[in-house]
């Protein structure tokens, strides 16, 4: 495939459709740079190997990693490709990253495997995009995607654990419509998994989680499109406009963004 020797990748934040990527890029003999970053990776971590990439007059392919190195010129004459499906790009009829990646190698239908469908649906709806498969993913298929996905996020037992205590002392607001969690650090996977009804847990309706770190919400479209408009330096993703997840760095406005979340709802 000319086009896949023209090219290289650079990989964004780690989990587990992040790995997946990585995988079926090495399948196919593809140049890639990983350095495991976190989410909100940007793509200054890759600065030389971009710019040695563009003098080789190759094609430098940003998976979900962030422009602030001016590189839209580049991308309008074709020399750089963004690969995301976050914030403008999210939704429930978007293609996941993975799949435009599967798209840019120009593999085969048949090379798309079931656990290729659940990782694209995970990382686009987490358990409910995989429910939403034909045919729905199984309860074995459900945890294993979900455990999967928490250790490629590097998610450590200890995290798990603490995880799991905070989701015990959630609270409920609005009757049930809106729990809160109050999470010791930012893996809030440790919650939204210990939460969830179709893994065995007290499920809820519209959660909000609260950590030292950031401020997350998951739930309602609509709620993610005030808490967008809202609140500058923000991200979000899911299947949107049904429903996502949200979040932002500045805690100190938890309480506005707990008052604008319960007006919405």
């Amino acid at each position: 495939m000319q086009r896949k020797a023209s090219m290289q990748f650079f990989l964004g934040g780690r989990d587990l459709e992040m790995q997946s990527i990585g995988k079926l890029l090495a399948i196919h003999d593809c140049v890639v740079f990983d350095r495991q970053l976190d989410w909100g990776a940007s793509a200054s971590a890759y600065a030389e190997e971009i710019y040695s990439c563009l003098r080789q007059q190759r094609t430098a392919v940003l998976v979900e990693v962030k422009d602030d190195l001016q590189l839209a010129d580049a991308a309008e004459r074709g020399a750089v490709i963004f690969v995301d499906h976050h914030g403008d790009r999210a939704g429930l009829t978007q293609p996941t990253s993975i799949e435009q990646i599967f798209t840019l190698l120009q593999l085969p239908k048949s090379a798309w495997s079931r656990n290729l469908d659940l990782v694209a649906a995970n990382d686009r709806g987490s358990v409910h995009g995989m429910l939403r498969l034909t045919p729905p993913a199984t309860m074995q298929e459900l945890l294993q995607i979900r455990a999967a996905d928490r250790l490629a996020q590097g998610i450590t037992a200890e995290q798990e654990e603490s995880g799991r205590l905070a989701a015990k002392g959630a609270q409920a607001y609005l009757g049930g419509r809106l729990t809160t969690v109050c999470l010791p650090h930012s893996r809030t996977a440790t919650v939204t998994d210990a939460l969830d009804a179709n893994l065995g847990g007290r499920g809820y309706q519209n959660l909000l989680i609260r950590s030292p770190q950031e401020i997350c919400f998951f739930g309602c479209g609509s709620v993610i499109d005030r808490l967008r408009v809202a609140v500058h330096n923000s991200w979000w993703g899911g299947e949107l406009p049904l429903s996502g997840y949200w979040g932002c760095k500045d805690v100190s406005d938890y309480e506005a963004i707990l008052s604008l979340i319960l007006t919405a709802l």
